[in-house]
């Protein structure tokens, strides 16, 4: 960030040239390899420039290399070469770039090959065998950082603070519901030296406001369909448009146009059948499921959305009405009350989809991903 002198220079620089005033706003600068031990979050939506801002570390890293010995002294501590940048990705997310080598530093509209100064982890514990295996490597880029266990916080904490390693997350904060996006994302936010946040254009077809939000959408015959609250957290798939009405994709929505059908529901229905279910009465929350699976417009699911947006003729009600049209309903909602509510036993749940003939491939495979097992056999 520039200091209030700087931009007054800037200032008078632009008067000088006989420019009319105007307000200066300031891009980021280049990359500063002197200062050590900081955390670095980079937040926005999708597709507001995070990974390719950690394109533009790396790129100024390489020039900083061939500096001078006298300015190498400023960039180290200890083994670690801040100037020395490695990047970190997560194995669930190997899918998103499908098209670039496996070495690359990948982000919409180009990439940086890293040659070996890349590596996919799992979790926590993986990331500290690499950080051991490389104690040249200043500066650390860990994408998406907040897929990984809360434990993670803590270990780079201890590390830019006892080796003056510097670490960048370009990350999500906020998921699709505008709520943060889970315990590490908030560790990550509690333990930050530094903050840039980035914005983007909304992409809906009719708004070029500021977007702040990354909004979850199906698409179904054709139609947006936007994700229910109680749409999965986490759902592991590319960063491509997708047809199949399983698969998500995502945009950067402001406000007005970032829908989020079905928090009501949740709330006033879904949870509390939940808690029933819970002490030991599962018959309700089975019967719901079942109406949702068989005619969900005989579901307190579906009564609730035709009351809401039934009478309203907008763009806005019929998008949240298209949320219906999305496969797999009945599973999100139990997932939602098994994984993150914690509200169902691994035996109700395989109860309750061997009864309705549920889609355990869908339950096994989102389960996993948000790592909890379920197993039918």
């Amino acid at each position: 960030m520039l200091t209030r002198s700087h931009s007054s220079d800037a200032a008078e620089l632009f008067k000088s040239l006989g420019l009319p005033n105007v307000s200066i706003h300031h891009a980021f600068g280049h990359f500063d390899f002197t200062r050590s031990s900081r955390r670095i979050l980079v937040i926005g939506p999708m597709g507001s420039g995070k990974t390719e801002y950690s394109a533009r570390v790396w790129r100024d890293a390489r020039i900083a290399l061939v500096k001078s010995d006298q300015f190498a002294r400023k960039t180290r501590t200890g083994t670690a070469d801040r100037r020395n940048v490695f990047f970190i990705r997560s194995l669930l997310d190997a899918d998103r770039f499908p098209d670039y080598p496996d070495d690359a530093l990948a982000y919409r509209g180009g990439y940086e090959v890293l040659g070996s100064n890349i590596a996919r982890i799992r979790d926590s514990f993986e990331l500290e065998k690499v950080l051991n295996d490389h104690p040249d490597c200043g500066t650390w880029i860990i994408d998406e950082a907040s897929f990984y266990d809360e434990r993670i916080a803590y270990v780079i904490s201890r590390e830019a603070e006892q080796n003056g390693r510097v670490f960048i997350f370009p990350t999500l904060i906020l998921n699709f519901r505008k709520d943060i996006f889970n315990p590490t994302a908030r560790l990550l936010l509690e333990t930050a030296t530094d903050v840039f946040p980035l914005t983007a254009y909304c992409e809906h077809r009719d708004c070029m406001d500021d977007s702040f939000y990354t909004y979850r959408y199906y698409f179904v015959d054709k139609k947006e369909c936007p994700a229910l609250f109680f749409d999965p957290l986490i759902v592991v798939g590319g960063d491509r448009i997708k047809e199949n009405p399983s698969e998500p994709n995502y945009a950067t929505r402001c406000q007005d146009h970032h829908y989020l059908p079905g928090k009501e529901y949740t709330y006033l229905i879904l949870k509390p059948l939940g808690l029933e279910a819970a002490r030991g009465n599962i018959e309700p929350l089975r019967g719901e499921l079942q109406a949702i699976r068989q005619d969900i417009s005989t579901s307190a699911l579906g009564t609730h959305f035709y009351e809401r947006y039934g009478t309203q003729d907008t763009e806005a009600a019929d998008t949240n009405l298209n949320a219906l049209r999305v496969p797999n309903i009945a599973e999100k909602a139990l997932l939602y009350l098994f994984i993150e509510q914690n509200l169902l036993s691994t035996d109700q749940v395989v109860g309750i989809t061997k009864n309705l003939n549920l889609d355990t491939e869908y339950l096994s495979r989102i389960a996993r991903d948000n790592g909890r097992g379920i197993h039918f056999s």
